[in-house]
C-alpha cells in the first residue's frame, strides 16, 4: 500500500475512533437516564411527544415479549404507511414530474427495504419518486429504521448488565424510540445538512431545473430534498440514496470532504455503540477487548481491499499497462470510480459502507477486482465487523455466547458471561439466532441460481454471476442493501424474495437475541470466583475473534469458493497461462 493511500486511512480512522469514544459516553448517559447538556432543550421535546403518545404508554415497563410486540408492530405500522404513500404516489403533492404510482411488488419490496434498515433500491430515485416519497417514504424511515435497531441493542444491554436488579424488564419501547430520535439523531443531522448544502448538495422543493446548454439543447436537472437525506443516511448506517448512482452522483457526494464527512458518520455511531455497551454493564475494559477486535479486523479488510484495486487486474498488467515488473496496473482498477475520489477514498468508502451495513456507496462495487468485492461480501457474512447500528453488536455478542461456551467446555467449566450462567436455553436461542443468517442466504441464492426466472436477471454468467445473486441476498440478510449492480432486482421474483429475507434477517434474529436477553435478565448473577473465566482479557479476545473465524468460514466458504475465490483464481490462472503461451 502506497503512503498516499495509507495515510488518509489512518487519520479517518482515527477521528471516527476519537469521535465515537464521547460520543459512546454519551449513548450510555442518555440510556441510563442520566442527566446531559442538552436535557434542557430536548427534555420539553421528548414530554410533548409523550403527550401526544400518551403518557403510559411510555410509563411501563416491558419484558422481551413485550418490547419485541409493540417494535413489530410500530414497525409494520410504518411499513404499511409507507407502502400505502409509494402506491398511491401519483395522487400525493410535491410530484412535479407526475411519477406514477409504484408498481406493487417494487411498493412491497422497497416499504419492506426501508423500514428493515436495508435500503436496498430495485429502482431509480429520480426517475421513480415524487419529492413527497422521497422525504415521506424514503427519509423518514431512515431515521425510524436506525432508532429500531439501536433500542433492541439497548434492551439487550440491559438484560446483561450485571448492575442492574434480578428481573425481566427491559426497559419502554416508546421511550427509548423517542430519545433515540431526539437525542441521537435529529441535532447531529440538523447540524450536518447544512455543512452538504454548502459542499454542493441541494436541500431544495424544486423537482427539476432545466439547462440550455450550446451544443446538446435542453437538458432537465432533478433535485430535491438530497442533504438531509443524506445526513441521515450514513448516521443512521441506513444507505439507498436520492440518486440512482448514490453517494457516487455529484449531488449526494459533491467533493472529497463531504466524502470524507460521509465515511466518518458511517463510523461513528457503531463504534459508539461499543463505547456505550461497556460503560452500560459496567465494565469499559470488555468494550476496549470488542473495540479492539472489531477495529482490527476493519483494518485487515480494508488493505485487502485498498491494495487489491491498487494493483488492479494482472492481465492488464501483463499487457504493458504497468510501472515496472514488480507493479500492478498502472493507476490500479479505475473502473466503476469517480476521479474525484480515485481508489482509495472509493475502496475506504465501500469497505466501511459494507462493515458498517450501511449499503452506501461511491463506486460501483461490480467493477471491483474480485478480491476486493470479496472483502465487501465477507463483512456482511460475519455481520459483525462493527455492523450496523445495533444489530452488529448483538451479532458480536452472540458469537461471545458462543465463544464462552465452547471455552467452559474445553476448560471444564460453568460458562459465564458477564455474571450470567449460559446453560441450554442460551446456546439454543443463540443458535437459532446464528443459523438464520446463512439460511436465508444461501438457500434463495441456490434457487435462483436453479430457476429460469432467477438465471434471467444475471448481467454476467459463471462465477460473477453466482457472485451476483450471492451478493444480493448476502446483503438483504444483512440489512445493507448495496448490490453488484449487474444483477436487475426488479423483477417479481427478486423484490418478493429480496423482501422475505429483509424480513426474516431483520426481525427473526432480534427476536432471538431478545429472547436470550430475556432468559438472562432473569437469572441472578454469579459472584466472580478463582474459577471464572474472564472474557475481558487479551486472551479470550483473540478466542472470540477466532470463534468468529472458524464459524464463518465453515458456514460461507464453499459459497465463496464458487463465486469469488474462483474467479480470482480464473483471473490469475489466465494471467499465467498468457506468460507461458508468450
Amino acid at each position: 500500500m502506497s503512503a498516499n493511500a495509507f495515510w488518509p486511512i489512518v487519520i479517518e480512522l482515527l477521528l471516527a475512533g476519537a469521535i465515537s469514544v464521547p460520543f459512546g459516553r454519551y449513548l450510555a448517559r442518555v440510556f441510563q437516564e442520566r442527566k446531559t447538556l442538552l436535557d434542557p432543550i430536548l427534555g420539553p421535546v421528548d414530554r410533548l411527544i409523550y403527550r401526544i403518545i400518551g403518557r403510559e404508554a411510555v410509563k411501563e415497563g416491558m419484558g422481551w415479549k413485550g418490547y419485541v410486540a409493540h417494535m413489530l408492530l410500530t414497525n409494520l405500522l410504518m411499513g404499511l404507511m409507507i407502502g400505502a404513500i409509494l402506491s398511491f404516489q401519483a395522487h400525493l403533492p410535491w410530484n412535479p414530474l407526475k411519477f406514477p404510482d409504484v408498481p406493487p411488488w417494487l411498493a412491497f419490496n422497497t416499504a419492506t427495504s426501508f423500514i428493515t434498515n436495508t435500503n436496498w433500491q430495485n429502482y431509480g430515485g429520480e426517475s421513480t419518486l415524487s419529492l413527497f416519497s422521497q422525504m415521506a417514504a424514503i427519509t423518514f424511515p431512515m431515521f425510524t429504521s436506525a432508532a429500531t435497531g439501536l433500542v433492541v441493542a439497548i434492551a439487550f444491554f440491559r438484560a446483561i448488565s450485571p448492575n442492574r436488579d434480578k428481573g425481566q424488564v427491559l426497559g419502554n419501547f416508546y421511550h427509548d424510540f423517542v430519545r433515540v430520535l431526539t437525542r441521537v439523531f435529529l441535532l447531529p443531522c440538523l447540524f450536518i445538512t447544512p455543512i452538504l448544502v454548502w459542499q454542493g448538495s441541494p436541500e431544495t422543493l424544486t423537482g427539476v431545473v432545466t439547462a440550455h446548454l450550446i451544443q446538446v439543447g435542453v437538458h432537465h436537472i432533478p433535485l430535491g430534498p438530497v442533504a438531509d437525506l443524506e445526513a441521515i443516511k450514513h448516521l443512521g448506517t441506513n444507505g439507498g440514496g436520492f440518486f440512482n448512482a448514490n453517494s457516487a452522483h455529484p449531488f449526494e457526494n459533491p467533493t472529497p470532504l463531504s466524502n470524507v464527512i460521509e465515511t466518518l458518520l458511517m463510523m461513528v455511531s457503531p463504534m459508539a455503540l461499543v463505547v456505550a455497551f461497556g460503560r452500560m454493564v459496567g465494565n469499559p475494559k470488555l468494550g476496549r477487548v470488542i473495540y479492539t477486535i472489531m477495529a482490527s479486523m476493519l483494518v485487515v479488510a480494508l488493505c485487502t481491499a485498498v491494495i487489491a484495486e491498487q494493483r488492479g487486474t494482472p492481465l492488464l498488467a501483463h499487457a504493458g499497462l504497468m510501472q515496472h515488473a514488480s507493479a500492478g496496473q498502472m493507476g490500479g482498477n479505475m473502473v466503476g470510480k469517480e476521479v474525484r475520489f480515485g481508489i482509495t477514498q472509493s475502496a475506504l468508502f465501500d469497505t466501511v459502507s459494507t462493515a458498517f451495513t450501511t449499503g452506501t456507496v461511491n463506486s460501483m462495487l461490480d467493477s471491483y477486482t474480485p478480491a476486493g468485492g470479496m472483502v465487501s461480501l465477507v463483512q456482511m457474512m460475519l455481520n459483525c465487523v462493527f455492523g450496523g447500528l445495533g444489530v452488529g453488536m448483538l451479532n458480536f455478542l452472540m458469537f461471545g455466547i458462543f465463544a464462552v461456551f465452547i471455552a467452559g467446555l474445553m476448560v471444564g467449566r460453568t460458562p459465564e458471561f458477564l455474571g450470567k450462567k449460559i446453560e441450554k436455553r442460551e446456546i439454543v436461542l443463540a443458535s437459532l439466532a446464528l443459523l438464520v443468517h446463512p439460511l436465508i442466504i444461501l438457500v434463495p441464492t441456490a434457487w435462483s441460481l436453479m430457476a429460469p426466472y432467477g438465471v434471467h436477471s444475471l448481467g454476467n454468467v459463471g462465477s460473477h454471476g453466482l457472485s451476483e445473486v450471492l451478493y444480493a441476498f448476502t446483503s438483504a440478510a444483512a440489512n445493507n442493501g448495496s448490490a453488484f449492480a449487474g444483477l436487475n432486482g426488479d423483477t417479481t421474483w427478486y423484490n418478493a424474495a429480496l423482501a422475505v429475507v429483509m424480513l426474516v434477517g431483520r426481525y427473526a434474529s432480534v427476536i432471538f437475541m431478545l429472547a436470550l436477553g430475556g432468559s438472562l435478565a432473569a437469572k441472578p448473577c454469579v459472584q466472580e470466583t478463582v474459577g471464572t473465566l474472564r472474557t475481558d482479557t487479551v486472551l479470550f479476545g483473540g478466542f472470540w475473534f477466532a470463534t468468529i473465524v472458524v464459524v464463518g468460514a465453515l458456514t460461507f466458504f464453499p459459497a465463496l469458493v464458487l463465486g469469488p475465490i474462483a474467479e480470482l483464481g480464473a483471473l490469475y490462472t489466465h494471467h499465467a497461462s498468457m506468460g507461458v503461451i508468450r
